[in-house]
């Protein structure tokens, strides 16, 4: 069974030369691949394909990402700021 992805969740690479790297979720592509983003060594405008099973979902979304997606707003330092949020966060984020 394949992972529940969709998009402006952070996930986890668990699989390929960058396992272990958080990255965001920009859109589906098909039932096996999605296109992904860290906004440092993968902007978005040049997104990662990777396959939805070499992928782990976390509980961590961003707020407005559809919107601010098509709206075009959504910059990389945004996403980078996001994702190290996730993986270091701060007491406030705890809470």
């Amino acid at each position: 069974m394949k992972p529940e992805l969709k998009s402006g969740i952070a996930v986890i690479s668990k699989a390929g030369r960058d396992k272990g790297r958080p990255y965001v979720v920009l859109c589906e592509l098909d039932a096996d691949f999605v296109m992904v983003c860290d906004g440092r060594n993968r902007p978005m405008d040049r997104p990662k394909r990777k396959r939805r099973k070499h992928l782990t979902p976390t509980r961590h979304e961003m707020p407005d990402f559809a919107s601010r997606l098509n709206g075009k707003t959504l910059r990389d330092q945004e996403v980078r700021s996001f994702l190290e949020r996730m993986t270091n966060p701060t007491p406030t984020d705890l809470a």
